[in-house]
């Protein structure tokens, strides 16, 4: 059979407070870059549950996703000639207060408030080409009620009957 081709999914929080941006700045091999509170989507969980997870992960602030901005895919190809697609679900929602003490993810420096005009002007040290469209959409009013996507019960691997 020959190799069935998967996008990797990943979920993204746009966060805005005050006309700015809540951005992390991590280590990648390409050197330090921006990007979203992002990741992979885990087993078992909902996209929704998965940017709430991330989000707190890399900046250590609980996130409640209340509407989806938009589904994205782009494909990146890596310096050793990986090529990958991600296929990223990104959230706007409720940025909680700060987590004193908590850890962020290995490979996250910090965490940055920017404004849209400050992301435009960094788009060379942007990790995902997906950044700076969600920040746009989100400014354009995009938002999509959270039900738009239906987790089946079996996700969680829970039978249902």
């Amino acid at each position: 059979m020959a190799h069935r081709w998967k996008p990797n999914v990943t979920v993204a929080a746009v966060i805005e407070q005050a006309g700015r941006f809540l951005v992390v700045e991590e280590e990648t091999s390409d050197g330090l870059r921006l990007n979203s509170p992002a990741g992979h989507l885990d087993p078992g969980e909902s996209p929704a549950e998965g940017c709430a997870r991330e989000t707190l992960e890399e900046t250590a602030h609980r996130f409640t996703p209340t509407a989806l901005v938009g589904i994205y895919m782009a494909r990146q190809r890596g310096a050793r000639g990986e090529d990958t697609t991600y296929m990223r679900f990104a959230f706007c929602g409720t940025l909680g207060p700060l987590e004193p003490g908590r850890a962020l993810d290995h490979g996250i420096v910090r965490t940055l408030w920017m404004t849209a005009d400050e992301l435009r002007a960094s788009r060379e040290r942007h990790r995902s080409p997906l950044l700076l469209q969600c920040v746009d959409d989100y400014l354009a009013g995009h938002r999509h009620p959270l039900d738009l996507i239906h987790v089946h019960a079996s996700v969680a691997g829970e039978d249902e009957a």
